[in-house]
């Protein structure tokens, strides 16, 4: 089949999406799809095969990291000359409402996927008052589409609470040749070590955060709890960037802590397994598919019952996951610390956590949760009465 997918987010910034759009080029072109790509200008006219044309954008006030893309003449041209059997509407704001009405002109079949609870985004950057229009308008524009995709079950229950309809599950998956316990690098852990300045380094737990440094990501909690624990015992080490680097590392100032930047491919996979505790205290996850990456490195995660989270977590089975509602600020830190505290102190309790994390991981493959995606393409392409590919 010929797939369009017109998206607000792509490389080479890497996040969930990104990689995972990624991860979708890859199979269709590995099982014989065409794909056509029209988002953020990312310097790259191909990838896996498929074209990629870029576009210019606005950064948004309070996610600069993601802009308001613009539609181009040419993203209508290159659509018509495609083709395509289904546009798939990654994220749609501003270029995914166009593409959208560009694909009707056009007659073709659209889908669209949610990733990124912007709403959330909005509350959590003192943007409050536009967390409902938000929410308006998210919903409006998938409503136009035939299906909408999201990651995880507690994300489509939080938007059936929202009203949104046509919901259906596309799942993720990990590459565990890629990520797995056996690439755990003692080297690594006494780098970070040293790097703390820390005595007596062999004793010590790594505790592990990967994902974007911004506070919507609830980091404050974690530099909460942290700053409470015995450093004789713990080091934190934080993989990722963003806007909140700078003064995370002011607040953490003195304790003893690593800050890698963004890591991928090999160097990822190593930072995951040289760790003993992944510390996640986010609450604005649609899946967390860093989570997963943890699980199949086996290190059990601390983390909050939060949307995405709890799909992939069991509490007390693959890690410990914590109800902070109704609770103020200290009271949050108090708990998580002592949760992060408890696995520091049981290093029997963290390797069972970690390898029933393990075993729950191995489950989730790449290629089943992207065919998942590729069978509602064709469903929604025998709705629409189009031949399909064989």
């Amino acid at each position: 089949m010929r797939v369009a997918i017109i998206t607000e987010n792509f490389l080479p910034k890497l996040d969930g999406v990104t990689r995972t759009l990624a991860r979708l080029l890859e199979h269709l072109q590995s099982n014989g799809h065409q794909a056509l790509l029209l988002g953020p200008e990312s310097g790259m006219e191909q990838y896996a095969g498929a074209e990629v044309v870029g576009t210019a954008g606005v950064p948004l006030p309070f996610y600069p990291e993601l802009k308001f893309n613009f539609f181009r003449p040419l993203f209508m041209r290159r659509l018509s000359e495609f083709q395509p059997d289904v546009v798939h509407l990654v994220d749609p704001v501003i270029l995914g409402a166009t593409g959208l009405g560009a694909a009707r002109l056009l007659n073709i079949p659209c889908v669209s996927s949610y990733h990124t609870n912007l709403a959330a985004y909005c509350e959590h950057f003192g943007f409050s008052l536009l967390t409902q229009p938000m929410w308006l308008y998210n919903r409006f524009i998938h409503s136009q589409c035939a299906q909408t995709f999201c990651p995880s079950p507690s994300t489509a229950k939080m938007l059936q609470q929202q009203g949104f309809e046509h919901l259906r599950i596309w799942p993720r998956g990990v590459d565990t040749a890629q990520f797995n316990p056996l690439q755990r690098s003692d080297a690594l852990r006494q780098q970070w070590l040293e790097q703390g300045h820390n005595a007596n380094t062999g004793a010590k737990t790594i505790l592990l955060y990967v994902g974007r440094v911004s506070w919507e990501k609830n980091l404050r909690l974690l530099v909460r709890a942290y700053r409470g624990m015995d450093y004789a015992r713990c080091h934190l080490v934080i993989v990722g960037d963003g806007p909140a680097s700078v003064e995370m590392q002011q607040e953490l100032a003195g304790c003893p802590v690593t800050f890698t930047g963004y890591l991928k491919g090999e160097e990822l996979a190593t930072a995951y397994a040289s760790a003993d505790v992944f510390a996640f205290p986010s609450v604005t996850e649609t899946f967390g598919q860093v989570v997963l990456e943890a699980m199949a490195s086996a290190l059990p995660v601390v983390g909050l019952q939060a949307e995405g989270v709890c799909d992939l977590v069991t509490h007390e089975r693959t890690g410990l996951l914590l109800d902070m509602q109704g609770l103020d600020d200290e009271e949050m830190g108090l708990q998580y610390r002592a949760a992060l505290e408890r696995l520091v102190l049981a290093p029997d309790e963290r390797v069972t956590l970690g390898r029933q994390a393990f075993e729950a991981a191995k489950s989730r493959s790449w290629y089943e949760a992207m065919e998942c995606l590729v069978r509602g393409y064709r469903e929604v392409m025998e709705m629409a009465r189009l031949p399909i590919a064989v």
